[in-house]
Parts: structure tokens; sequence; C-alpha cells
């Protein structure tokens, strides 16, 4: 009998490794896309290794479309949602920036994204941008407020900047070495510190998709 059991367990230990994989989509802009980079530098890629690294039985779909507003990722999240989609990382708001879009709309269409993926059961984690001065203290404090309002209503996981992890304590001077030449999008050494920022929220984003 003991002989048996431990076929069995060598036969279907495998598929059960497998059935513990945890897929999750993360939808985006070009920060998620990888806009400038080779591909495997970009932010997809590289936690995809991060995550190997700690072990966990993750998959990560880039869904990040170099250009998307708010607005786009609301219209395409839908298909992004597929049945195998366990999981959802949402970075967006930067185009919306760049383009003055006001707060409100910005808001109703990550609302779009947050109840597309309750109805799917899908648990997200919804990481902030944050707003530059020039459009004036109102605008920023809104369009920040956005991010942290929504993820208390929804009860998604959060974070308030996605580029937290770069640092530079507020210095301009010391985030250039962490950004491509537009100085927009991070370098390949900016994603990696982003990434190690993240990376533990996406574990426990994996985690949370584990236990549904």
């Amino acid at each position: 009998m003991r002989k048996l059991m431990a076929v069995i367990l060598v036969i279907f230990s495998p598929l059960m490794v497998h059935a513990e994989e945890i897929t999750i989509a993360a939808l985006g802009d070009s920060l998620t896309q990888g806009y400038g980079l080779p591909p495997d530098d970009g932010l997809v890629p590289q936690l995809q290794r991060w995550l190997n690294g700690q072990g966990a039985e993750v998959h990560l779909i880039n869904a990040g479309v170099s250009g998307d507003t708010t607005a786009g990722g609301a219209a395409r999240v839908g298909w992004t949602l597929t049945p195998d989609v366990d999981a959802m990382i949402v970075t967006l708001g930067g185009n919306d920036l760049l383009r003055g879009i006001d707060p409100a709309e910005a808001r109703r269409n990550l609302e779009t994204i947050l109840k597309a993926a309750g109805s799917a059961q899908v648990p997200v984690l919804l990481i902030g941008m944050r707003a530059p001065g020039n459009y004036g203290p109102e605008y920023k404090a809104e369009f920040e407020a956005n991010y942290a309002d929504l993820a208390q209503q929804y009860g998604t996981l959060f974070l308030p900047d996605f580029f937290a992890g770069l640092g530079g304590g507020g210095d301009p001077a010391a985030l250039r070495a962490w950004f491509q030449q537009d100085g927009i999008h991070p370098n390949a050494q900016g994603v990696a510190r982003i990434v190690a920022s993240i990376g533990p929220s996406v574990l426990d984003l994996a985690a949370r998709a584990r236990a549904d």
C-alpha cells in the first residue's frame, strides 16, 4: 500500500504543482509594456524573473499597451480578464497625467476596471501615480486620491506610487540615472528597482488569488 501511494504521488505531483500556478495579468501602459527597452528588460519580464527567484508559482501576462490611458484600459479590461486570469495588476494613469485629463474621468475609468475585476472575482493590485504640480495642487490631490479611495472602496491591494522604488528623495538629478533619455520611461536599472519595490505586493496578490 505504501509503495502504491508513492507511485501515485510521483505520477500526480507535477500536476499538483502546476495546479497551484497563479496567472496574473498586468494591465497598464508603456510602463508595463516595456517601452524603449529590450524585450527581456521590461517590467513584466523582470518581475517574472523576480517572482521565479522567490520560488513563486506565478505566470505573468503582459497586458500593457503603449500610450494607453485609463479609458483605454477600461475599454479592453473585458478581454484581458480571460478565464485563465486569476489576478490583475492595474498600473494606469500616466498618460492621463500627460494629457491633463480630468481626475473625475480617470476615476470613472479606473472604477470600470475594478468593477469588471470584481464581477470576474479577480483580486487586484492597484498601483497609483503621483501627479506633477504643474496642474495645480487641487488637481494633484484629486488625481492621487482616486487610487487610495478606489482601493479602499473595492478592497484591492494598493501601492500609491509606481516610481516609489526609485527613491531619490525628490531630487530630479538623483532620479535621472534611472530613466531613459525621455525622462518618462525607466531604463533597465530603474525597472529593476521598481520590481524590487512592487514585488512583495505581487506575492501578496498571488496569495490572495490562491486563497480565493
